[in-house]
C-alpha cells in the first residue's frame, strides 16, 4: 500500500492521552463561555453555566468544567457585589471595570483550554458547588 491509500489512525493520540472527543470538549468549552450571557442577560452568568451543568451531568468532562465556571461566576458575582459596595468610597469605580475585564480574559481562556481537552481551574475561585 502507498501513503496515499494508507488510512489515518483513528485518533490514536486522543486516545493513548485520554483526551475527550470532540462533541464532548465543545460542551465543555461552552460551560464556560455560556457565562458570557451575563453581559447581556441578568444573572445569565449564572444561568449559563448552570443549564449546561443540568444537561450534560453525565459527561464527567462536561460536568466538572460546568462547576468550574458556576463556580468562578458565583465567585465574580460576589466581588461584582463587594465592587458596587465600594461604589460609595470611590474605589469601586475603578475595580468594577478591572473585574469585568478579569472576568472576560479569566472565561475565554478556560473556554480555549477545554476546547483543546484541558481541565481548566480558575485562579481566586470559592469553590462551593464539588
Amino acid at each position: 500500500m502507498s501513503e496515499i491509500d494508507t488510512p489515518p489512525p483513528e485518533n490514536s493520540n486522543d486516545n493513548a492521552r485520554g483526551e475527550n472527543d470532540k462533541d464532548t470538549r465543545m460542551w465543555g468549552m461552552f460551560a464556560h463561555l455560556a457565562a458570557l450571557a451575563g453581559f447581556v442577560i441578568p444573572f445569565g452568568n449564572l444561568i449559563g453555566p448552570f443549564i449546561v451543568w443540568q444537561v450534560k451531568k453525565e459527561e464527567p468532562f462536561v460536568e466538572a468544567q460546568a462547576k468550574e465556571s458556576l463556580n468562578f461566576q458565583i465567585t465574580v458575582s460576589i466581588a461584582a457585589i463587594v465592587c458596587l459596595i465600594l461604589l460609595l468610597v470611590l474605589i469601586g469605580a475603578l475595580l468594577l471595570p478591572l473585574l469585568g475585564l478579569a472576568a472576560l480574559v479569566l472565561t475565554v481562556l478556560a473556554g480555549l483550554k477545554a476546547n483543546q481537552g484541558e481541565s481548566y481551574r480558575y485562579p481566586f475561585c470559592i469553590r462551593l458547588i464539588k
